[in-house]
C-alpha cells in the first residue's frame, strides 16, 4: 500500500513539472512577441507618415471654344454627267480623265456638218424672205404715193400692205429657224458646265452619241451608256455631317450671332484637312436616330477633301473666354459626381466636386468647383484619400507614380 502511495506521489510531480515548464515556455514567448511588436510600431508609424508621391499640374486658364463633333461626308457642291442634247459621231475627245477642266473648256466634239447645213438653210431661207419684203416695202411706197392722186383703186393698196406684214411675220419666223439651227449646232461641242475635274471616259471616238431623252434614267455614274464621262466640282466643297438633336438650339443661337467656323479632320481624327464654315443646318431632324444633318463648306484648296469620302467635323458654336481646364485625367468620378484631388499649401489633398462643360482633346473645360493656378492631381489618385500627405513628382518620369491601372488590378500596394 506504501509503495502505491509513493508512486503515484512520484508521477504527479512528475506532471506538475511538466505543465511548469510548458507554462514558463508559453510565458517566454508571449513576452517576446511583446518586446517585438513594440520595438515594430515607431517603424510602422513612421512609414504612415511618408508622403504620397502624385504628379500634379496647375489649373489653367484662357479662352476655350465649345466645339461639338460629328461623322460626315464629303459631297460635291456640282456634279454633272455630261450628256448630249443632239445625236451625232463622236469625232474627238478633248479631256484627259482625271484633269482639271475650267467652265466652258471643250470637252468633246460631235460631227457638225448636218447641223452646220441646217442652219446654213435657215440664213438662206431667212436671206430670201428679207430680199422679197424688201421689194414688197417699195412696191408700198409706190402704191401709197399712187393712191394719194387716186391712180389705183385702194384695194390694191391694202394688199400690198398685206403682203408687207405677211413677210414681216415670215422673217421672224426664219430668223427663229436660224436661231434654232444655231443652237443645234452649238450642243455638237460638249462643254464643261463648270469648273471641277473629269473623271473616268465614258464613251469613246467613233460612237454614235444619242440626244437625251425624258426616257434616260439619270445616274451619278453615267451608266446609262450615252454619256460622256462626269465632271466634278472640287473647289469649293461641301461635307454633310450629324449632330445630336440636343444640340440643335445651340447651334441656331449660335448661327444667329454670325457664321460658324467648321474644322474637318481625316477619318482618324488626327489630320487637319481644311477650315471652313456651316452653311445650312437641315428644317427636319431623323427622329430614328436622334441626330440632324447639317451643311459646311470649305475651300479645298489644297484638295485634300474627295467627295464620298468619310471625315470628322468639329464645329465651333462659342468661346469660352477665362475659361478654366484641366488634363482630362484629372477627373474622378464618385457616387455623387465628378470630382477632383487638389492640393493644398500644406502638401494635403482635398477633395473638391466639379462640374464639367465640356471634355475634348484629354482637356476637361470646368464650369465650377476650381480657380485659376489651383494645385490638381493628375496621376496617383488611387492612394490618396482625404488629407494624405503628398509629394510632387517630376512629370517627365513616368515610374515615378505608378500606373494607377496596375494598382487596381492588385498589383501595386
Amino acid at each position: 500500500m506504501d509503495l502505491e502511495n509513493a508512486a503515484s506521489t512520484r508521477i504527479a510531480s512528475r506532471g506538475a513539472v511538466k505543465i511548469a515548464v510548458v507554462g514558463v515556455f508559453v510565458a517566454l514567448l508571449a513576452a517576446s512577441i511583446i518586446v517585438y511588436s513594440r520595438s515594430q510600431r515607431p517603424e510602422v508609424a513612421a512609414a504612415t507618415t511618408q508622403p504620397v508621391p502624385i504628379i500634379a499640374t496647375k489649373v489653367r486658364q484662357g479662352d476655350v471654344p465649345i466645339i461639338l463633333t460629328g461623322l460626315g461626308t464629303v459631297a460635291a457642291l456640282n456634279s454633272a454627267t455630261i450628256r448630249s442634247q443632239v445625236t451625232g459621231l463622236l469625232i474627238s475627245v478633248n479631256f484627259k480623265e482625271g484633269q482639271s477642266v475650267k467652265k466652258g473648256e471643250l470637252l468633246a466634239q460631235i460631227d457638225p456638218r448636218t447641223y452646220q447645213a441646217q442652219l446654213d438653210q435657215a440664213q438662206a431661207t431667212l436671206e430670201h424672205d428679207q430680199t422679197h419684203l424688201k421689194n414688197g416695202q417699195l412696191n408700198l411706197q409706190r402704191y401709197s404715193d399712187l393712191a394719194k392722186t387716186d391712180s389705183i383703186a385702194r384695194q390694191q393698196l391694202d394688199n400690198q400692205q398685206a403682203a408687207v406684214n405677211e413677210l414681216n411675220s415670215q422673217i421672224k419666223s426664219d430668223q427663229a429657224a436660224v436661231d434654232n439651227a444655231k443652237t443645234q449646232l452649238s450642243y455638237t461641242s460638249l462643254v464643261a458646265p463648270f469648273d471641277g475635274i473629269a473623271g473616268i471616259r465614258l464613251l469613246d471616238v467613233g460612237n454614235i452619241i444619242h440626244a437625251t431623252t425624258s426616257s434616260v434614267t439619270t445616274q451619278p455614274t453615267g451608266a446609262d451608256g450615252n454619256a460622256l464621262v462626269v465632271v466634278t466640282q472640287i473647289e469649293p466643297i461641301s461635307v454633310i455631317f450629324t449632330l445630336a438633336t440636343t444640340a440643335i438650339a445651340d447651334i441656331q443661337a449660335a448661327m444667329a450671332s454670325g457664321p460658324l467656323q467648321a474644322i474637318v479632320f481625316s477619318q482618324d481624327d488626327k489630320t487637319q484637312l481644311d477650315v471652313g464654315q456651316l452653311v445650312a443646318l437641315n428644317n427636319q431632324a431623323d427622329p430614328g436616330s436622334g441626330t440632324v444633318q447639317l451643311k459646311a463648306v470649305f475651300p479645298n484648296q489644297q484638295r485634300k477633301l474627295w467627295p464620298g469620302t468619310f471625315v470628322n467635323v468639329r464645329l465651333v458654336t462659342t468661346t469660352v473666354h477665362d475659361a478654366l481646364t484641366v488634363p482630362l485625367d484629372t477627373i474622378q468620378q464618385g457616387p455623387q459626381g465628378s470630382y477632383v484631388f487638389v492640393v493644398g499649401q500644406d502638401n494635403k489633398v482635398a477633395i473638391r466636386p466639379v462640374s464639367v462643360r465640356q471634355t475634348f482633346a484629354a482637356e476637361a473645360l470646368i464650369d465650377q468647383g476650381l480657380s485659376a493656378d489651383e494645385t490638381v492631381v493628375v496621376r496617383g489618385q488611387y492612394r490618396l484619400s482625404p488629407g494624405t500627405l503628398v509629394t510632387l513628382a517630376d512629370p517627365n518620369n513616368p515610374s515615378a507614380v505608378p500606373n494607377p491601372s496596375t494598382a487596381s488590378s492588385g498589383m501595386l500596394p
